[in-house]
């Protein structure tokens, strides 16, 4: 899959108030086991503003940019949780994605694909989300976020593997699935699968990669 050069791939990973603290560090995490091989990988985290940014369950961070360092990067990743219901509606990162250079790949988890969703950047595509709920999500009153990004994006198909490639938009499903969808990325930025399961082999997840790797649709 080494169609292009992979040295210098930025990914970019915004952070919100209540992300999902596993969708942001599990790519961040194989990006940065990656580095040790290609040193000239990046990954950074950006929010709306420079400040500290309170994610679920009380997990603090602070960006390295904010949207208006316009920093340069390859592709830019929306992880989900509670706060996608307010991100949804933030014309200030709708703004942002829709300024990113069409080169530039647009990912997301779990529920963030809910912000695509809005945009009407998943018409026409194939996409994912999280398949599991919460029990919240569960109750009467509640929706499984796949069944919710099918409400959000009629003219979508929706896809339950883990992880969906629609060409420039990359969807995956699962709070988990930010392990294969950071692994997948790495395939984008021109490495060859082999590269991937090296690193997987170092994170001790190999035998999870080999299994999970069949679990990927493309569209588009």
């Amino acid at each position: 899959m080494a169609d292009k050069d992979p040295k210098g791939f930025r990914l970019g990973i915004y952070v919100f108030e209540e992300a999902e603290i596993v969708d942001f560090t599990a790519p961040f995490g194989v990006f940065s086991v990656a580095r040790r091989w290609e040193p000239s990988l990046d990954v950074f985290l950006i929010a709306e503003s420079m400040r500290p940014v309170v994610a679920q369950a009380g997990f603090t961070v602070l960006p390295n940019y904010c949207f208006a360092d316009d920093p340069a990067m390859d592709a830019f990743l929306i992880p989900g949780g509670a706060g996608t219901r307010q991100e949804m509606y933030n014309r200030h990162l709708h703004q942002f994605i829709r300024a990113l250079p069409e080169t530039t790949i647009l990912a997301a988890l779990c529920t963030g694909p809910w912000v695509y969703a809005q945009m009407g950047l998943l018409d026409g595509l194939a996409a994912t989300a999280r398949k599991e709920g919460d029990p919240q999500e569960l109750s009467a009153r509640g929706m499984v976020p796949i069944d919710r990004l099918a409400r959000l994006a009629p003219r979508t198909v929706i896809s339950r593997d883990r992880v969906v490639d629609a060409g420039r938009i990359v969807t995956a499903a699962g709070i988990s699935s930010g392990m294969e969808l950071g692994f997948h990325l790495l395939e984008r930025a021109g490495f060859e699968p082999e590269f991937s399961r090296e690193v997987a082999r170092v994170m001790e997840y190999l035998d999870a990669y080999e299994v999970r790797r069949g679990g990927r649709g493309a569209a588009g």
